[in-house]
């Protein structure tokens, strides 16, 4: 039988809950950990969903990619942003490869493929997809197949950061559901040597019910009636891998990967307000309640500074000959940048006791910086607290999310488990990087791995 590869994403799946704390409840990834190779999986900076899942398929890091966000700078003006969809990729993911070599592919719901591109195969688009009266697929008439399958897809929840916790259950459910649905129509009906999927529900259970279950979380209060809900939805998740799976031949090697971890959420750091209160943000005027910052009033001719919420906070300065009124003397780019580093790596909690904010320059963490890199990427409290990005809440630290609740932030490391034919039992791994699986893939099908790839295969 010709070899095969299936990758199974998991947007956030937690190493520590799935190599630990419920491991004897997931036997179909346990037997995968025990027939193969499994460990913490680094992701990149930042671990957000994208560039994440894009920097895997390409092996490439998000500043070669260009892409920081979902959002990202569209050129050096104060308001053009453009959403990262796949139009913004411009290097060769593992199915551009494969295809070209004849190999057919299947992709469902893997981050930055709206809108869709042909392939040598078939494509269902992510969670980027408007609405299902899009093109979300590849070819066309494979929209048709899937209505009658499943009847309206689902791409993703609503919103997650809601209050309404039995609707975004519902909807976490019946998602998965409909894509595991389609996921087996798709293994038995068509030809395919490489099959990927990303299910997304994951992330969302985290971000909206992490309080409920993790005794470390600021808003912890046992006996909640949701206190099972993300253990329960691990082990619905690993039932439909473990049917997934079963259809498939002993040829097959099996990946189930994630693309970053996640953590408690211990509070919010509103950027912007410290840096209006530190002296690098000027406005025209003050809001008078929470207003998101791309609509207050600006003083760009006295502004040195402003930042980006988010998991992670992206600052960006305010550059003479850069930026149309910019302040900052390039001779004072890195004095600046310094000085905020220094400022914001001593930022304390409500208790005065320093967070432990992480910030990097791009070029400290990239091999290359394309399109409008932040000038700084802060995580704050090393992602433990999220980047409000709003004006007007008066205070530099806040325990609301500007966005709607939300209990978990991402984490920088996430899983890794492949099993495989020429696999049995090798253990746990130290060192794996999120970057290694696409050079693993070309591996495994016995095609050269290009050399403008980052990563190294896993043995």
């Amino acid at each position: 039988m010709k070899k095969k590869v299936l990758i199974i994403g998991l947007d956030s799946a937690s190493p520590d809950l799935i190599f630990e704390k419920w491991k004897n409840d997931l036997p179909t990834l346990k037997g995968l950990m025990e027939g193969g190779i499994y460990g913490k999986l680094e992701s990149t900076v930042p671990p957000i969903t994208i560039p994440a899942w894009t920097s895997m398929v390409t092996s490439k890091n998000p500043g070669r990619l260009g892409i920081y966000g979902i959002r990202n700078r569209q050129d050096h003006s104060y308001e053009k942003m453009i959403f990262a969809n796949s139009l913004l990729i411009k290097e060769d993911t593992i199915w551009d490869i494969l295809s070209r070599k004849r190999k057919k592919v299947i992709l469902i719901g893997v981050p930055q493929t709206y809108p869709p591109k042909p392939v040598n195969g078939h494509m269902i688009t992510c969670f980027l997809t408007p609405n299902i009266s899009s093109s979300y697929t590849y070819p066309d008439s494979l929209k048709k197949d899937i209505q009658s399958w499943v009847g309206d897809y689902m791409f993703d929840v609503d919103n997650f950061r809601i209050e309404e916790k039995d609707e975004l259950l519902n909807q976490i459910y019946e998602m998965t559901k409909k894509r595991f649905q389609v996921a087996l129509r798709l293994l038995a009906e068509k030809d395919w040597d490489f099959f990927m999927m990303v299910e997304m529900g994951i992330d969302r259970i985290h971000h909206g019910f992490w309080k409920y279950f993790d005794p470390t979380h600021i808003k912890y209060k046992p006996g909640s009636r949701y206190e099972n809900t993300i253990r329960d939805y691990y082990i619905y998740v690993d039932q439909k891998i473990g049917n997934l799976i079963s259809k498939i031949h002993d040829e097959t090697t099996v990946i189930v990967v994630s693309d970053h971890g996640a953590k408690a959420m211990a509070g919010g750091v509103c950027v912007n307000e410290w840096l209006m209160q530190k002296g690098y943000l000027h406005l025209m005027e003050k809001p008078i309640s929470v207003t998101p910052f791309g609509k207050v009033k600006v003083d760009w001719r006295k502004t040195l500074a402003w930042g980006e919420g988010g998991y992670y906070s992206r600052i960006f300065l305010n550059v003479k000959g850069r930026e149309p009124e910019g302040v900052v003397d390039p001779s004072d780019y890195e004095r600046i940048r310094e000085e905020l580093r220094g400022g914001l790596e001593a930022i304390a909690d409500d208790k005065g006791i320093n967070i432990g904010t992480k910030v990097y320059k791009p070029e400290e963490v990239y091999t290359e910086a394309r399109r409008i890199p932040p000038d700084l990427i802060v995580y704050f409290g090393n992602l433990s607290w999220r980047s409000v990005g709003s004006l007007g809440l008066g205070s530099i630290l806040t325990f609301e999310n500007d966005t709607g609740p939300d209990d978990a932030n991402h984490d920088t490391h996430g899983i890794f488990i492949m099993k495989g034919p020429d696999l049995k039992g090798i253990g746990q791994q130290e060192g794996l990087n999120l970057l290694d699986v696409a050079p693993t893939v070309l591996k495994i099908f016995e095609i050269d791995v290009p050399k403008d790839m980052e990563g190294r295969i896993i043995e």
